[in-house]
């Protein structure tokens, strides 16, 4: 299990860093700045839940791999960024991507620490939505959890769909990549086909 939360984690790193850094290009961040913005949006998630379960420190910070993964997604995109453009809106690709990713990792380390079907559910939203938050925040922009998209309930759907497999006692992998594909394809049906959820009718009095 440790193994296999490890991999999911590193793969979730690598692609919301690229979101991070795309978003750091965009915005026409020097070197130090895009690296900095890939490692927050690459980690922030996976802090946020291992503080909340009481896995401390946080795996990110102890482990080098993660600082590793993060800084080389950040470099190629500082200097590859003309080819991860080509990509079809890659910054919102690459995010959902990591949404899935950590999503679902985030439920399973959150079982793994003993926590019920609930709070393991709530934490894996809250790895997937975390480094996209940290990333907004950082370029002063709205986080897209505050908007309109199917975005929160797309991580909170892969996640329910773990934690239903694991109760029902389902094989691990195939459980993973369902909740994964899950919450990826809510996301990019969101983005392909504007999806999204009912917004208030404010109206001035």
């Amino acid at each position: 299990m440790d193994t296999f939360l490890i991999a999911f984690d590193l793969v979730g790193t690598f692609v919301f860093a690229i979101s991070g850094a795309a978003v750091g290009v965009r915005n026409r961040l020097d070197l130090f700045g895009v690296l900095v913005l890939s490692f927050a949006a690459a980690t922030s998630g996976g802090i946020a839940r291992d503080v909340l379960i009481g896995a401390t420190p946080p795996v990110a910070l102890v482990n080098w791999q993660y600082l590793a993964v993060a800084c080389l997604a950040g470099l190629i995109t500082f200097y590859r960024d003309a080819a991860i453009e080509k990509l079809r809106n890659p910054v919102q690709m690459f995010d959902a991507a990591g949404l899935a990713l950590f999503a679902v990792s985030g439920a399973l380390k959150a079982l793994e620490f003993g926590l019920g079907p609930v709070s393991a559910t709530l934490l894996g939203m809250l790895s997937g939505i975390g480094g996209g938050i940290a990333r907004d925040v950082l370029v002063a922009r709205t986080p897209v959890i505050f908007q309109s998209d199917l975005y929160a309930v797309a991580a909170l759907a892969g996640a329910a769909a773990v934690v239903a497999g694991h109760a029902l006692a389902l094989p691990l992998a195939p459980v993973v990549v369902a909740g994964a594909i899950l919450c990826f394809g809510l996301r990019y049906m969101a983005i392909r086909h504007g999806w999204r959820l009912p917004v208030a009718d404010h109206r001035e009095p």
